[in-house]
């Protein structure tokens, strides 16, 4: 036997226990009780090609079933960012879940496809089951606001991978629409007219920022809110994303949306090109929506330049639906009656692609009340 291939001595803390997964830091038996109750939130999400029973090595979904004939599928997956690291400083795990279905579903909406359904990624250094079924107990209410099935998941318990209380969140999420309505952005022409759905908050994208200024003002997140006095500034921080799957799949079915937009990281200026073809711009103008006075209040703490706050935070809108003037009308009465606050914010002309921002100092007013180095 070579050097090389000598076993190593035993270590000094080596006193003859035999060795188990739990001693490692892994609970196998916690695991499995997550998943017993976790088990009737997934039934709870399902939908017409699934079951969203749990248990298995996959999660099936019958097409047929559905009701697709000639479906392409569409998949998308992505996380919460570093709002979910406030959510874990804040104690507050019920509405990150939501975010996690809403950054994923909302992507598959604006291609024109129907969720159907959701697999989620959680993983942490040790397991606490009440905060993880805290936080799938918000998956299941974001995947039944969505329409789509929770159908499995992973949850991974990794010592040393994580700070202790720490734990991160993946979703993945598989659509389907017919071949024939797909949403490309082809169909955008010179005249046709932005609407804006208004979003719920800070949604989940620009919370490096937001957390650097909480730090930089010494926010008080369990105060009442300077710009909301009925509303902690913790909450309207965390308020869930919005998803718009809903109100705008049966105007996507039925033909009268030409292209749509997730207002997420980029902003507005680099979202809404992402949907435009050669040839035509988006002028978007600030003047057309009322500023949300958490948007105001970032703004104002952080003297944020008006092109910063387009590009980092929504401002306000959530999503970007691109119509023909002559279904503007019809199409805003819909979304209005499905419970969406929408704005005309802008138009298309021929031009370069791209996307414009503008309007009057007033539309980006920060409020001086709101400079402070505190709140509360």
């Amino acid at each position: 036997m070579s050097a090389a291939d000598t076993p190593a001595p035993p270590s000094n803390d080596d006193d003859g226990a035999s060795y188990t997964y739990a001693k490692a830091g892994v609970s196998i038996a916690a695991g499995n009780a997550l998943v017993k109750m976790i088990a009737p939130l997934a039934r709870a999400t399902a939908r017409p090609g699934a079951n969203a029973d749990l248990g298995g090595f996959g999660g099936f979904f019958d097409l047929k079933a559905a009701g697709y004939s000639d479906p392409l599928l569409v998949a998308a997956n992505d996380g919460v960012g570093t709002k979910l690291k406030l959510a874990i400083d804040a104690n507050r795990h019920d509405g990150v879940g939501i975010d996690l279905v809403a950054m994923c579903v909302n992507d598959l909406i604006v291609q024109g496809a129907e969720p159907l359904f959701f697999l989620d990624y959680f993983a942490t250094g040790k397991l606490d089951t009440g905060i993880a079924e805290s936080v799938i107990a918000g998956i299941a209410e974001g995947c039944r606001i969505a329409g789509c099935a929770l159908i499995g998941g992973e949850t991974a318990e990794m010592p040393g991978m994580y700070a202790a209380g720490d734990y991160d969140l993946a979703g993945f999420c598989v659509g389907a629409v017919e071949r024939d309505k797909v949403l490309t952005g082809g169909r955008v022409a010179a005249g046709d007219v932005i609407l804006g759905l208004a979003s719920s908050g800070v949604h989940s994208n620009g919370y490096s920022l937001v957390r650097r200024l909480a730090a930089d003002k010494g926010w008080k997140l369990n105060r009442p809110a300077l710009f909301d006095a009925e509303t902690l500034l913790i909450d309207a921080l965390l308020a869930p994303t919005r998803i718009y799957v809903k109100p705008l799949l049966p105007l996507v079915q039925a033909g009268s949306v030409k292209a749509m937009a997730h207002i997420t990281g980029g902003g507005l200026l680099e979202n809404i090109p992402r949907v435009l073809g050669d040839g035509v711009h988006a002028h978007v103008d600030a003047d057309a929506w009322p500023q949300p006075r958490l948007m105001a209040f970032l703004q104002a703490q952080g003297h944020i330049e008006p092109a910063e706050m387009a590009r980092t935070f929504n401002c306000g809108i959530g999503m970007a639906v691109i119509v023909a003037e002559a279904d503007a009308a019809g199409v805003t009465a819909a979304l209005e009656a499905a419970g969406e606050t929408v704005h005309r914010i802008g138009r298309i002309d021929a031009g370069a692609k791209g996307c414009t921002v503008a309007g009057s100092a007033d539309a980006w007013s920060a409020r001086e009340a709101w400079s402070a180095t505190h709140n509360g």
